[in-house]
């Protein structure tokens, strides 16, 4: 069993087991999304962050998840009402950071990497077409701790600011949605908890520009980013081939694409040069992480109209840092209309490629 202090006067976290455990002396009230006890606004000495063991199942799990959380809670001798959360990934790799300014205090504690180093494999962009089946990891959980005041709705507030957080913490890890590769906001199975102990004066506000929300975004956002990068997978120096995977722009995909183009070799030689180019030529790897950058605007509508036509500006684009002028009658039309791929990145990787074969 490890434990740890928090913000605020006898409170405590114990990790124990499948366990991360929140326990006060005096009762705390929270709010927030947690599957056990988790509606509303109630009063509770305990929130618990239990991890699913090994085994345990995705489909047991979803018959009965309160058989595992009753369970999981006798092991810590937890006695009365409790609010509990649930999630796959492991616990011991949790991360939490605390700030105190003044009369306000706060700890965040996050959790997001599995034992084998997977972090948000469910990764989502709220808003875009969501079809999920089974979901065995992924869960970014977070407990928010204040040691303050906050009326009902600066809680919520709270809440709301520590999810922007959140995302901001996804944002600077360049996280992509695995279901269409747009910028992630979080998983499908997020679960967060609120908690206030009510000491000292009535906070009115709680969020991002507030005092309370400013400590609160601040702690979340070192706590999830820190969490995120327990994982191999989400690592911020993971290579540009994992970076552009994620994007869904495979090294497999854009030489299936530049096939099109007969001239240029078959999908097999393609993937080895794009392969032996991102390992091996840094600047060409930098090119094509910026012109994958570009055409996010693009998608997005965010390319400034005095900068002219965008299938003229990305060819003008790639022949600058390429340093190869690659003229579009030196390809067959057809074929070259064949190449589904965005705007900066098909002329930036076709003059890249005819650069390397000079």
């Amino acid at each position: 069993m490890h434990q740890f202090d928090l913000e605020g006067k006898g409170i405590k976290l114990i990790q124990q087991e499948n366990l991360l455990a929140v326990f006060s002396d005096n009762p705390l009230k929270v709010v927030g999304s947690a599957f056990h006890n988790g509606g509303g606004i109630r009063e509770t000495h305990v929130i618990l962050n239990i991890e699913v063991p090994h085994g345990y199942g995705d489909i047991k799990l979803h018959l009965d998840p309160e058989a595992l959380i009753v369970d999981s809670a006798r092991k810590l001798n937890i006695k009365g009402d409790f609010v509990a959360m649930v999630t796959a990934a492991c616990v011991e790799k949790f991360a939490m950071a605390s700030k105190h300014q003044a009369s306000i205090g706060v700890s965040v504690i996050a959790t997001a990497a599995d034992d084998e180093g997977h972090t948000c494999d469910h990764a989502e962009s709220a808003g875009e077409e969501i079809n999920a089946k089974v979901v065995e990891n992924g869960t970014i959980n977070i407990i928010v701790l204040i040691d303050g005041n906050p009326t009902d709705a600066s809680l919520v507030s709270s809440m709301v600011t520590a999810t922007e957080a959140k995302t901001a913490a996804m944002l600077q890890l360049d996280i992509r949605s695995v279901y269409s590769g747009e910028a992630a906001t979080g998983t499908i199975t997020d679960a967060i908890v609120c908690a206030k102990t009510g000491v000292g004066e009535k906070i009115l506000f709680g969020g991002p520009a507030s005092k309370l929300g400013q400590l609160v975004g601040f702690c979340t956002r070192q706590a999830v980013k820190a969490a995120i990068m327990k994982g191999r997978e989400c690592s911020p120096i993971r290579s540009l081939t994992e970076r552009l995977r994620a994007k869904h722009l495979s090294v497999e995909k854009l030489a299936q694409e530049l096939s099109q183009i007969k001239s240029l070799g078959t999908k097999d030689e393609l993937t080895q040069k794009l392969s032996d180019m991102i390992a091996c030529k840094p600047l060409y790897a930098s090119i094509i992480l910026a012109a994958s950058k570009l055409d996010e605007d693009v998608e997005n509508g965010l390319i400034p109209p005095q900068l002219g036509d965008i299938d003229d500006l990305s060819k003008r684009f790639a022949e600058r840092v390429s340093g190869c002028k690659t003229e579009t009658q030196d390809f067959d039309e057809e074929e070259l209309a064949q190449v589904d791929l965005p705007p900066f990145l098909k002329y930036a990787l076709l003059d890249l490629i005819r650069s390397a074969d000079l």
